[in-house]
């Protein structure tokens, strides 16, 4: 027999994310877990699904993967928190420069496959039938397909919590409600600088 009231679930585009609310602020140490509660306290969250992918070093940031392998192992202190990755790829392109005098080498940063990951979860997990309220973190118009399903097809609700200023309006019509990251959400919603795990102690990173 279906249960009377099944839980909510969160699926949190990680680098829609990042570059929509957090980056180049001071709030990158970011409880998710905390996040979603503040936002949706009314929800009973059973489970938060990170979808993301392993960076590279660059010339002008050679220490941003080891900030970013000190933020995964924050999130995996969260025992709801699962975390599935995606790739990232990194790669010289000649581009057009902007005085139109002629052309310059740029590196152009690519993620791949997370968006694909959540948008599959998404729709697994409707179908098993392990959630009444999926939760999107992102501001992707990729996952219209995906949540058009889960709502038409498979009955569920799905809301949206965007972290970029202007909501996209194409996904905004596809959800049954739409929230915004706003900066009082981010500041309660950080971990303690010092965290301990099984492999002992570790701290936010110094820069952030």
């Amino acid at each position: 027999m279906r249960a009377a009231s099944l839980p909510t679930r969160v699926y949190i585009d990680g680098f829609n994310l990042y570059y929509g609310a957090v980056k180049d602020t001071q709030y990158r140490w970011l409880d998710l877990s905390m996040l979603s509660k503040f936002l949706l306290p009314k929800d009973q969250i059973d489970r938060l699904k990170y979808f993301t992918a392993l960076v590279t070093a660059l010339p002008k940031d050679p220490d941003q993967p080891n900030r970013q392998r000190v933020y995964l192992r924050a999130l995996a202190t969260i025992p709801n928190l699962d975390i599935f990755y995606g790739s990232f790829l990194s790669h010289k392109v000649r581009m057009p420069r902007a005085d139109s005098q002629g052309f310059t080498e740029v590196i152009k940063t690519e993620e791949k496959g997370a968006d694909v990951a959540l948008a599959t979860h998404l729709l697994h997990d409707a179908h098993l039938d392990r959630y009444d309220t999926a939760v999107v973190i992102s501001n992707d118009t990729d996952l219209i397909p995906a949540i058009q399903i889960v709502r038409r097809e498979l009955g569920k609700k799905v809301g949206l919590i965007c972290p970029q200023m202007r909501v996209s309006q194409k996904l905004a019509a596809e959800v049954d409600f739409c929230k915004r990251i706003r900066s009082g959400a981010l500041q309660a919603s950080q971990f303690p600088c010092t965290l301990m795990d099984a492999d002992g102690t570790f701290h936010k990173p110094t820069s952030w």
